[in-house]
């Protein structure tokens, strides 16, 4: 896998993350220690999802744009004889 893919499945796991742990935290039978260990996971992940999603965006941001053939000047000289 290249880098950016890696990149955008962690982004992808971390939100599976998230959605479970968020889906997990309605739960009725929890006791208020896992209420918060639940919240501390999300707190982390969103840590960690925030920082994956700043790489991406500098990535995307700064990519090397596409090397243009030169133009050749003379040829588009416009002569005027009057």
């Amino acid at each position: 896998m290249t880098e950016p893919d890696v990149l955008s499945s962690e982004i992808g796991v971390l939100m599976a993350l998230q959605r479970d742990a968020w889906r997990e935290l309605a739960s009725s039978e929890l006791t208020q220690f896992d209420r918060r260990e639940i919240r501390n996971r999300i707190r982390q992940s969103e840590v960690d999802l925030r920082g994956f999603l700043k790489m991406r965006t500098e990535r995307l941001r700064f990519q090397p744009r596409p090397v243009e053939a030169p133009i050749d000047s003379l040829a588009t000289i416009n002569f005027r004889f009057f």
